[in-house]
């Protein structure tokens, strides 16, 4: 969003609901008249409301159900992360551009962000469904200073992010699912993708990648996610505002981040605990050359997860599909997309 057209609609949303003359506004800003007029007529193209009336002005009357940048940022309280962003209302892969922009140097805390994903990954490259407009499809930027096999600690900073986003804003009873889904009543809501760019001992960059099912209606959902998904309007009830929901989560994932260079990972993998609910389950794993079963005792101080099989034996479990055995058994698979 160019400048002018950004301090229009930062004065209109100031002025709280009254006119604002083309007068007023060209004094405001430092611009003509005609600039204010086509400032105006920009954000009308975006989907703003903005009313005018002869001898008094201009007035705004409402805002798209957009994830524009002015958006996002009005009213954002993190001091670094999420202020700079890049906008599409459709990409492939919000992922995808974000490793693009991230080898081209970008900042740390740049937010990519799309309405729709027409090649959205979830994780061991399965399909993310994202339908348009319904959602959040985003992607962070990250640079830590990190050696590289602590990165995958950055999935569990976004799942303990994400399920406390939901719990402290919309009361809703998030719980993680080893490492980083996010579920409500044995739902999935929210999926999360780390990637990472690194050399043998530093880590170049991670994208964080997150998915929320935000005012998706279950019946919307295909056929094959009926059984499995979820969305944050059906829990809670309602149609919630996207931007402010991101915003929440964003400051949310800032707030770990700072915890997690300063502290570690013990802060972080003490509260992914109290969050996970596979912890003391049976478990079945899907691995990749193997599946097997066994009690889900504890995640270690690298992430893994510990599975506790016949005879006592502990099992490190780096990567694989894991689902509680009782839902198994009832035919309630889990949904891993």
């Amino acid at each position: 969003m160019d400048g002018v057209k950004e301090r229009t609609l930062l004065a209109l949303r100031r002025a709280g609901g009254k006119f604002l003359s083309g007068e007023e506004l060209s004094r405001l800003l430092g611009v003509s008249r005609t600039a204010v007029w086509k400032a105006v007529q920009s954000l009308r193209e975006e989907g703003y409301n903005i009313i005018s009336r002869a001898r008094r002005g201009y007035r705004l009357e409402g805002i798209p159900d957009l994830l524009l940048p002015a958006e996002i940022s009005w009213g954002l309280e993190t001091q670094w992360l999420g202020r700079n962003i890049y906008y599409k209302d459709t990409l492939a892969s919000t992922n995808e551009l974000a490793k693009e922009l991230a080898r081209q140097g970008v900042e740390e805390g740049t937010l990519v962000i799309a309405e729709e994903q027409g090649e959205g990954r979830g994780r061991r490259g399965r399909s993310w469904y994202s339908p348009r407009g319904q959602g959040l499809l985003f992607s962070l930027i990250l640079r830590p200073p990190l050696q590289p096999a602590q990165a995958p600690q950055l999935t569990f900073l976004a799942a303990v992010a994400v399920a406390e986003t939901l719990r402290k804003e919309l009361g809703l009873e998030a719980g993680i699912k080893w490492p980083n889904d996010i579920y409500i009543r044995g739902r999935k809501v929210a999926g999360i993708l780390t990637e990472l760019s690194a050399e043998l001992d530093r880590v170049n960059f991670v994208i964080m990648g997150i998915g929320v099912n935000v005012n998706t209606s279950l019946e919307d959902f295909p056929p094959s996610l009926q059984e499995g998904a979820t969305s944050l309007q059906a829990e809670a009830g309602r149609a919630l505002s996207r931007a402010a929901l991101l915003q929440k989560i964003l400051l949310q994932i800032e707030s770990w981040y700072k915890v997690f260079l300063q502290d570690g990972f013990p802060p972080l993998r003490r509260r992914w605990k109290e969050l996970a609910f596979v912890l003391g389950k049976e478990v079945q794993v899907i691995g990749p050359r193997e599946t097997f079963s066994g009690l889900a005792v504890d995640v270690d101080e690298f992430g893994a997860l510990l599975v506790q099989v016949g005879g006592g034996q502990v099992r490190r479990v780096l990567a694989g599909d894991v689902s509680l055995r009782e839902a198994v058994a009832n035919g309630q698979l889990t949904m891993d997309n």
